[in-house]
């Protein structure tokens, strides 16, 4: 992996994205605004999962109390998620927002903008620019005739100029599609002209299956790139699982350290456990893990401890017996019904 792209450093409440601090996981939620103790719930099981940053929709004016209690409940920044009208983002800042993310484009004339911007530098806020491709301008739509990566560049900048005319740099820009190969053409265009920190997703990306595989491909490319300082992995699924996804693609790319890193084969002939159970039930188990660690699940004794002898600690199925190893050696053998038991104690002991 390249070195990460130094962006310039922005605050979001007390988190610091950009200027190579670690990139940060964001969520959405997704109960109604009206749902106070709903939101603070779901709010409060994204946090415990691992979550950096929320969003929550503000679609009108009696929506803005939600900030407020959300930000009472949770210690993680609160971003207000604004279509359209200024006067909701201009009430999110004052009421608290960690962040405003608007799309300049569709909030309105020069003044409009203005206010908001007046509104986020008073109160000390960052503003996200939400570029994506069913909202481009419609000059440059006409130009491009699709929502080409150029297309997605060329609306980024034209937001990005509506900021800095009244010299406003606090803010981050997603460059968006649910294009993935057009997500990453367009990340990688703007990249090369702004130092902002970006933030990453691939937009409506669908669900869960697909839309973690059309994620990895995309954030996963970004991030080898050395781009992206916050990430999104949007799935039409419960948020808590977009946590999840997002961890598994910093893990695969090397950039968290924060839990175990599991390694399994997909098995063949020689194996004669039921792999599959065992790599589902130790995963399930040590989602709460912090042990920057490797485990290694494996179908037989041939290859388990040899292609996995860098891992921490690793289990290899057998007839009548599992091996359970430390990087490559072998430690004892336990019963196939204690294998689950046996790996997770080793885990414990590490």
């Amino acid at each position: 992996m390249t070195e990460r792209k130094k962006t310039r450093p922005i605050k979001i409440g007390k988190l610091t994205v950009g200027g190579g601090h670690p990139v940060a996981i964001q969520s959405m939620l997704n109960a109604q605004p009206e749902d106070i103790e709903g939101n603070i719930r779901q709010a409060q099981e994204l946090e415990a999962a691992g979550c950096d940053i929320i969003r929550v929709a503000v679609p009108g004016m009696e929506d803005v109390r939600l900030l407020a209690k959300l930000k009472e409940a949770v210690s993680m920044p609160v971003v207000a998620d604004i279509q359209f009208n200024y006067r909701l983002a201009v009430e999110s800042a004052y009421a608290g927002a960690d962040k405003v993310r608007i799309n300049p484009g569709n909030i309105g004339d020069e003044e409009k903008i203005k206010a908001v911007v007046d509104a986020c530098r008073r109160s000390g806020i960052p503003i996200r620019i939400g570029v994506n491709s069913g909202s481009l301008e419609k000059e440059v739509l006409a130009k491009y005739q699709s929502p080409t990566a150029d297309a997605l560049v060329e609306s980024a900048l034209l937001n990005v100029r509506c900021l800095e005319k009244y010299d406003f740099y606090d803010y981050l820009v997603a460059i968006k599609s649910s294009d993935t190969a057009r997500t990453i053409e367009a990340y990688r265009k703007f990249s090369q002209i702004n130092d902002c920190p970006l933030h990453l997703g691939v937009t409506e990306a669908g669900t869960e299956r697909m839309g973690l595989v059309k994620s990895a491909i995309a954030l996963g490319s970004l991030l080898c790139d050395g781009i992206g300082d916050t990430i999104r992995v949007s799935l039409t699924a419960p948020p808590v699982r977009e946590i999840y996804a997002a961890q598994d693609i910093l893990k695969g790319v090397g950039l968290w350290k924060k839990g175990p890193r599991f390694v399994s084969c997909p098995t063949c002939g020689r194996c004669k456990v039921d792999l599959f159970s065992i790599a589902d039930q130790v995963e399930t188990a040590l989602r709460g893990c912090t042990k920057d660690i490797k485990i290694a699940v494996m179908g037989c004794v041939v290859n388990g401890p040899g292609e996995a002898r860098d891992a921490d600690v690793g289990v290899a199925g057998g007839p009548r017996e599992c091996m359970i190893f430390r990087h490559g050696q072998e430690v004892r053998r336990v019963p196939r019904e204690q294998v689950v038991e046996a790996l997770l104690n080793e885990v414990e002991a590490l």
